[in-house]
């Protein structure tokens, strides 16, 4: 593969091979129809516009169609945006295909079941280590394809298994230097908060919600998944109803979509892991695209700052 649509320069001259990730319709000031693409290869993806569209673009453009683009990379108020010269879908002549352009984890979905199996076999509690290892059974496919969102952070395929992994990598040095914590339950919270999301998402590429993410969302659709299998498996301790609270209260506060605040000390901690493993996949992912004595792009889910990269970081 020749290098990746975010390997290039503003100012630089595009031909490449991208997947439509996503395609909008809209409306410009003149009243003509346009599309806005976001297209992707394994570097990661950018937006573009199609003007004039009309019904033929609609359908020769759709999300997860494989296209020719020619184009001029811009800066468009502080983000990349590729000017559209040319476009054209691929044939099988082509020769490429979607995996080709998908962005995925940096660990195989053998090496992060592996640690989740070891994880899942270090729980003492056999209520929560039972409830944990049904559910995962149950979504493990998925749970390891997935990506742990639409935008924002472990966008990607894998996305969801590899959050979840490095989540549990914290909560294993976070217990070891507070021996307070109840490990199982913090494990057992970490492998869980997310495993909605495989219901609440259509799936690993072209991701949009479901019709159950829409309306009920994956907090609420993981709350229903820890009641079965607690019927299921027979069991109807205390411990399901503290699962069931640290999905709730995994997003810390109201304003950030928790219907509970966090209120066992797991779920306090939960929340904290949560939050730090996404907003450094976030970051990591905004640093790698500028070089050092430069700015990101301004980082909308952390307070739309722009971040600085010191000359010093080789």
């Amino acid at each position: 593969m020749s290098k990746g649509i975010l390997e290039y320069e503003i100012g630089g001259q595009v031909d490449l091979y991208l997947l439509i990730k996503n395609a909008t319709k809209g409306t410009a000031s003149n009243g003509k129809p346009f599309l806005t693409l976001i297209l992707q290869d394994k570097s990661g993806e950018i937006e573009a516009k199609l003007w004039d569209a009309n019904e033929e673009d609609e359908k020769n453009y759709a999300p997860q169609s494989i296209v020719k683009v020619l184009g001029d990379l811009q800066n468009y108020r502080g983000k990349s945006q590729l000017k559209i010269r040319q476009i054209k879908r691929t044939g099988p002549g082509d020769n490429v295909k979607i995996d080709d352009f998908l962005e995925t984890a940096p660990l195989s979905q053998d090496e992060m079941m592996s640690k989740l199996t070891q994880y899942i076999f270090d729980m003492k509690n056999p209520n929560i280590q039972r409830i944990t290892r049904h559910l995962l059974k149950k979504h493990q496919q998925a749970f390891l394809e997935y990506p742990a969102a639409t935008k924002n952070h472990h966008e990607f395929v894998s996305g969801l298994g590899y959050h979840v992994v490095s989540m549990l990598d914290l909560a294993k040095s976070i217990a070891a230097l507070y021996p307070s914590l109840d490990k199982d339950l913090l494990y057992a919270g970490v492998i869980l908060h997310d495993m909605g999301k495989v219901i609440e998402l259509s799936g690993p590429i072209s991701t949009v919600y479901t019709v159950e993410g829409n309306l009920l969302g994956h907090i609420t659709i993981m709350v229903n998944e820890i009641g079965k299998a607690a019927d299921e498996l027979g069991i109807t301790s205390e411990e399901v109803l503290i699962l069931k609270h640290l999905v709730l209260s995994h997003h810390g506060k109201a304003e950030w979509g928790s219907p509970k605040p966090p209120l066992i000390k797991e779920a306090e901690i939960l929340h904290y892991i949560d939050n730090l493993d996404a907003k450094m996949n976030m970051l990591d992912r905004a640093l790698e695209r500028v070089k050092p004595g430069e700015f990101t792009e301004r980082v909308f889910a952390l307070d739309n700052r722009s971040f600085y990269k010191p000359v010093f970081h080789k």
